[in-house]
C-alpha cells in the first residue's frame, strides 16, 4: 500500500484508534469529527500531503455526503487499470443522506487496503450508525473541539513554534493569546506571519506591534496597568481605548480575568508545577501570578473582585453610563495594590 498504514484489526478492535490532527497518518478510513472547521482541515491537509508524498499520482475525489448519488463511493474508490492511489475525500457528513449512509455502512464491511477513505462530520446526531461503526472499526478518529480555555490556545501556539522551531517568549504567546484569540484560524495565521518574519525569536514586544490595536490587546494592557497599581497609566489606557470604539464588556472582562487567576493561585497550596496541573494552567502563569499576588491583601483582591462583578453586570445593561462603571473598577483596583 504507497500511503495508507495497516489497519489494526478490526475484528478485535473495540476502542476508538484517536489521533490528533498534527499526527495523523493515512489509513484506509478515517474520521475528522467536530465542529472546529480550522483543525479538522488542517488534519484533511495533512493527510493529502502524506499519501501525495507518497503517491504523487495520487486520484483525488471530493464527495458530499448531502447531495451524494447512490453507488458513488463504490465507483470512484474501486482500484483503476492503471493502478493509482486513490484519496477520497467526503464532507458534510452531519447532513447526509439515506444513500451515503447506506453505501458508507456497506463499505466500511470491506474497506479497498490500498486506497484512503476521509470522512468529516462537524457535530451532531446525524449518521450516528456510520460513526460508530468507523470508532467500533478502530479506524483512526480526529477529534476536532474548539479551543475554549485560554491554556488550550497557549498550547496550541506553543506546538505552532515549536513545529517551526521558532522561540517564542512565554509573554508573547499570552500576549498574542490575548490579542487574536477569539478565532483559531485567526490565531494560526498569526503565529504563520510571525515565524516568518521573525529573524530569531517572538517577544511580547514584536507581538504588541502586530497586533496591540486589537481590543482584546487593549484590554489587557489595561488590565496589566491596573493589577500593577499604576492608576494613571491604567486610567490612560482605558480613556484611549474607549475613545477609539473600544467596547466596556471585553474591557471588564480582561479585569475580571485577571482577577480570578490571582485568586486561584491565592488559595493554591504547592509548587508552581504542582498548582499548574492541580488548576489546568501553565505552570509560568502560576509563577507570574505568585509573583503579582505578593503585592496583595486578602481585602484588597476582595474588594477588586467585588467592584469588577458589580461592572460587569452594569455594562450588560444595568447601568446608563458603563464608562464609568469601568472606569470605577480600574481605580479600585489600582489603588488596592500595595505599593
Amino acid at each position: 500500500m504507497a500511503a495508507a498504514q495497516t489497519p489494526r484489526a478490526r475484528s478485535a478492535a473495540s476502542k476508538t484508534a484517536t489521533a490528533s490532527w498534527r499526527d495523523v497518518t493515512p489509513a484506509p478510513v478515517v474520521l475528522v469529527a467536530g465542529p472546529e472547521d480550522y483543525l479538522g482541515s488542517r488534519a484533511m491537509d495533512r493527510i493529502r500531503a502524506q499519501v501525495r508524498a507518497a503517491a504523487p499520482d495520487v486520484e483525488v475525489t471530493r464527495l458530499n455526503a448531502g447531495s451524494y448519488e447512490p453507488g458513488s463511493l463504490a465507483m470512484n474508490i474501486s482500484p483503476s487499470l492503471f493502478g493509482e492511489q486513490k484519496l477520497i475525500e467526503v464532507d458534510g457528513l452531519e447532513g447526509m443522506n439515506d444513500a451515503f449512509l447506506a453505501d458508507g455502512l456497506k463499505y466500511l464491511q470491506q474497506p479497498e487496503p490500498d486506497a484512503v477513505l476521509v470522512l468529516r462530520h462537524s457535530g451532531g446526531v446525524r449518521g450516528k450508525k456510520l460513526l460508530d461503526a468507523v470508532k467500533a472499526g478502530g479506524w483512526p478518529v480526529v477529534d476536532c473541539q474548539p479551543l475554549k480555555k485560554d491554556a488550550d490556545k497557549i498550547a496550541f501556539v506553543t506546538s505552532e513554534f515549536r513545529a517551526a522551531s521558532r522561540r517564542i517568549d512565554p509573554d508573547a504567546v499570552h500576549a498574542l493569546v490575548n490579542a487574536v484569540g477569539a478565532n483559531l484560524a485567526e490565531l494560526a495565521a498569526a503565529c504563520s506571519q510571525l515565524i516568518a518574519d521573525a529573524s530569531t525569536g517572538v517577544d511580547a514586544a514584536m507581538v504588541d506591534r502586530y497586533y496591540g490595536g486589537r481590543v482584546e490587546a487593549t484590554a489587557f494592557k489595561v488590565a496589566d496597568a491596573a493589577m500593577a497599581g499604576n492608576a494613571p497609566l491604567a486610567l490612560s489606557t482605558l480613556r484611549h481605548a474607549l475613545d477609539t470604539g473600544a467596547d466596556p464588556v471585553p474591557l471588564v472582562a480582561a479585569l475580571a480575568s485577571k482577577l480570578r487567576t490571582l485568586a486561584k493561585v491565592a488559595g493554591a497550596q504547592g509548587s508552581s508545577a504542582q498548582i499548574a496541573k492541580q488548576l489546568g494552567m501553565q505552570p509560568w502563569l502560576v509563577e507570574q501570578a505568585q509573583r503579582e499576588v505578593r503585592r496583595w491583601t486578602p481585602e484588597g483582591l476582595v474588594r477588586s473582585i467585588q467592584v469588577t462583578a458589580e461592572a460587569d453586570a452594569q455594562v450588560k445593561g444595568l447601568s446608563r453610563d458603563p464608562v464609568y462603571a469601568v472606569e470605577h473598577a480600574v481605580t479600585v483596583i489600582a489603588t488596592s495594590v500595595r505599593r
